[in-house]
């Protein structure tokens, strides 16, 4: 059987003005998870990332990472399938239809950096609602129909192009982590949606496969920060 290995990108700059830029903790994350991949003496046959800067940069700084303890690596291939939902397209749909009953949403939005609970509680609210295509119609958002069956198109393009026992990691984001676990295990969107609130930064999942079958093997594997007994590593946004 083969191994895919979901990986979250590293922290991002939450409440910057460019939010796809990995930050110092971001970077430090990217390099332990290839520090323990050498450990695990994992050989990766080949890594596939979305095009977004934090997954190519965390792609990046942990090949190099585990190359530079003597491992091969391979090349990175771009695959945008692999990139996140929009998220600020989902808030600027839903965010007019919360304000009746959230009157601060915007405020708090705006400021998530200093609102991060209730920021995290107005947007899993909307994410929610996402799902359920509870929002006006929408040319410019992509659907949640729409993104799945976009993640599903990037899976199987990584298995029609996969060996028998190869070693696969997908450089990619918790909303796609998400909705991958949705098509592999048949949870639900909400369900899947509550274990992504629980990703961190750099976390380590993994998918067992054969042929075009996939299942879970492991989900949000924290121990190469854990390890480190540094628990600023430890993030989720």
């Amino acid at each position: 059987m083969g191994n895919l290995y979901l990986i979250r990108h590293g922290q991002a700059s939450f409440g910057a003005e460019d939010y796809d830029v990995l930050s110092t903790i971001g970077v430090r994350q990217s390099q332990a998870l290839g520090e323990h991949l050498a450990l695990l003496d994992v050989q990766l046959d080949r890594c596939v990332a979305g095009d977004l800067r934090r997954q190519q940069d965390t792609a990046r700084l942990a090949l190099e990472a585990l190359h530079a303890t003597g491992c091969p690596v391979p090349a990175v291939e771009t695959d945008a399938a692999f990139n996140e939902f929009d998220a600020d397209g989902v808030i600027r749909a839903l965010l007019p239809g919360l304000l009746a009953q959230e009157p601060d949403a915007l405020h708090i939005l705006r400021n998530g950096a200093q609102h991060r609970s209730e920021f995290q509680r107005l947007f899993a609210l909307m994410v929610q609602r996402w799902h359920a295509g509870d929002h006006p119609a929408n040319d410019g958002l992509e659907t949640w129909q729409a993104f799945t069956a976009r993640v599903q198109r990037g899976l199987q393009r990584v298995l029609e192009g996969a060996g028998s026992g190869d070693n696969i990691a997908i450089f990619t984001s918790g909303g796609t982590i998400a909705a991958l676990l949705h098509l592999v295990t048949g949870i639900t969107p909400s369900q899947a949606f509550a274990l992504n609130w629980q990703i961190i930064n750099t976390s380590l999942s993994q998918l067992k496969f054969r042929g075009r079958d996939v299942a879970l093997a492991s989900f949000n594997s924290q121990a190469h920060v854990q390890l480190l007994r540094a628990p600023e590593l430890v993030t989720y946004r």
